[in-house]
């Protein structure tokens, strides 16, 4: 029987040992601690049973269920390690070389038999990337990428192909998830003036020119990342070039593109301009989340036909995270931002709690789906090791911090199979903790001395946009039908033409809007200075700031506004200024 709740495995200078997971945190006596810092390696099988792990020396397999060592193997150079869906066959790879003379070296791809630790088969795997063969969770079908082609063997049957798919180049390729039918998404990337494409087929239908179940091509290619939903009827295809010819980022250019079994394919508009962060369907495939954008990075959860559900507005974030059972996402911000995280829940679109958790560089949810590990290991930072365990309404329930003079290398959950845990409600109180939740202090921005003892303005370097569901919203927050948009974009359209019409005859006394009431209040108001110059310019900068009033009305009524708009948006404060320095001069 299967421990209540996933042990956290911890592997460092410290040595490799488990931790019983919450509520207790202990170290766990299903596997004893295996000192000193050759463990290179570990895995758990899919379904948490079985634990494979490397200590320089042999390739161990141990039953975590009833604490039985299975198998080991002599392997010292083994870096990669993974079990095939159903526990039936090892994976091992260790780096490839060649013999001095230049002859070709030896097989460095092993596959072993779990039941009675035989070599089912050996392969040259010379790139560590995609290493691994990918088996279809039934392990009726599995498939290697073999010289720009795809490999399919049927039934652990490794001696005999079964199935080529061979197209110009092969690139990379994605197997799907779930049961029969097996669906295999592939990508070809350009040369010699053709596009890059992204097909998808059907196992075993490969032959034929109208085999493919969908095809998707695109020019900004250098690589792609394939995801597929849960229920394989959908992939989405993050596009990325190492360069960006227009300069605006050092990050290369990014579209997304979602292709859809049936055919359909479209490419994802992100409204905002920048790189593309992380992409995440959710366990329901019904929708899925981007962030995106020059920082403050913005996050949208889009649906099957590619629109917008809900904006969640601008922030220091570059990563997104659906809990096992697709009712709660975590927005982050980690690597080079500060560790703020934002715990939303995604079936009322309500905010949880808003965390940090500095200097994180590794996030993970427990198979529960209440409990998130942050932890800070080594290489990517050398101090301040060690690992948090939470509770997603923000406290924290266990810490661990490395000794300063030791290391943490990597930790993870055990995993559990789908349907263990059952789906609990959200609780939006924050849950009872012994450990005190060190919230690190705001960094304040750098004053010189000459300004220290005057009163702080609160200038911003980029101004945040609020989430959807905290912006106002006249009358209805409700979201509007395809048709009700497409009708209150028209009426608002002639309500701008009407009052830009009336702006032209007589001096306008309309009442600005609420969010504009506050900044401009005391500054656009009628008035004379007797030079007709100055009051020509006074006239000007009023009707400027009038139209940005109404552009800012549109964008609140959900009118997407071009790129030339928004800049007319932003030089509003600098057209506030001018006014106000010209109605002071009166």
């Amino acid at each position: 029987m299967a421990p209540s709740t996933p042990l956290l495995t911890v592997r460092g200078s410290e040595g490799l040992y488990m931790v019983n997971g919450p509520p207790h945190f202990t170290e766990s006596t299903v596997f004893p601690r295996e000192s000193g810092k050759n463990c290179k390696v570990y895995t758990f099988s899919k379904d948490g049973t079985l634990f494979a792990w490397g200590n320089g020396e042999k390739i161990n397999v141990t039953n975590v269920t009833n604490k039985g060592l299975l198998h080991s193997f002599d392997l010292p150079k083994v870096v990669c390690l993974e079990f095939s869906p159903k526990n039936t066959v090892l994976a091992t790879w260790q780096p490839y070389t060649t013999s001095k003379d230049g002859t070709a070296g030896i097989p460095n791809l092993q596959l072993y038999d779990i039941k009675t630790g035989t070599c089912l088969k050996s392969f040259i795997q010379k790139k560590m990337q995609n290493w691994c063969p990918s088996w279809s969770e039934d392990e009726t079908v599995c498939a290697r990428n073999v010289n720009n082609e795809v490999h399919f063997f049927e039934n652990n049957n490794l001696n005999t192909i079964a199935n080529k798919l061979h197209l110009q180049k092969i690139n990379d390729f994605v197997l799907s998830p779930g049961p029969q039918p097996y669906k295999v998404a592939v990508y070809v990337p350009g040369s010699k003036g053709a596009p890059s494409f992204v097909r998808l087929y059907q196992y075993p239908n490969f032959d034929g020119p109208h085999a493919a179940l969908a095809n998707k091509s695109f020019f900004k290619a250098d690589k792609v990342t394939m995801l597929w939903n849960k229920k394989a009827t959908a992939v989405l295809v993050i596009a990325s070039t190492d360069v960006d010819k227009t300069g605006a980022s050092y990050y290369g250019e990014q579209t997304l593109h979602y292709i859809a079994t049936n055919g359909e394919s479209a490419v994802v508009q992100l409204p905002k301009n920048g790189p593309i962060y992380d992409v995440v369907w959710n366990s329901s495939s019904t929708e899925f989340c981007a962030v995106y954008g020059f920082m403050p990075a913005k996050a949208t959860i889009f649906n099957l036909k590619c629109d917008p559900v809900f904006d969640f507005g601008t922030g220091p974030r570059n990563a997104a995270y659906y809990s096992p059972h697709g009712h709660i996402l975590v927005l982050a911000g980690f690597g080079n931002l500060r560790g703020q995280m934002e715990v939303w829940d995604v079936k009322n679109y309500k905010l949880i709690s808003k965390p940090v958790a500095s200097d994180s560089t590794y996030f993970a949810w427990c198979p529960d789906g209440e409990h998130i590990l942050t932890a800070t290991c080594a290489p990517r930072l050398r101090v301040n090791n060690g690992f948090k365990i939470w509770h997603y309404t923000g406290s924290v329930l266990h810490k661990y911090d490395v000794p300063s003079n030791a290391e943490l290398w990597q930790v993870s959950w055990q995993p559990f199979l789908d349907g263990i845990f059952p789906t609990k409600t959200i609780s939006y109180q924050a849950v009872p903790s012994d450990v005190p939740n060190e919230e690190p202090k705001a960094a304040t921005a750098y004053r010189p001395p000459a300004l220290r003892n005057k009163p702080n303005t609160n200038s911003k370097l980029h101004e945040e946009e609020p989430p959807q569901n905290m912006k106002p919203q006249p009358g209805n927050d409700k979201p509007l039908s395809k048709t009700a948009l497409k009708n209150q974009r028209k009426h608002e359209a002639k309500k701008a033409a009407k009052q830009e019409a009336r702006s032209d005859k007589s001096p306008p006394d309309l009442a600005p809007t609420p969010a504009a009431q506050s900044s401009a209040q005391n500054t656009i108001s009628q008035s004379t200075s007797g030079n007709p110059e100055v009051d020509k310019k006074i006239k000007n900068l009023k009707k400027k700031l009038k139209a940005i009033e109404q552009l800012k009305e549109q964008a609140t009524a959900g009118k997407q506004l071009e790129k030339n708009q928004l800049e007319k948006i932003q030089k509003e404060k600098a057209l506030l200024q001018e006014l106000e320095d010209l109605e002071l001069g009166i």
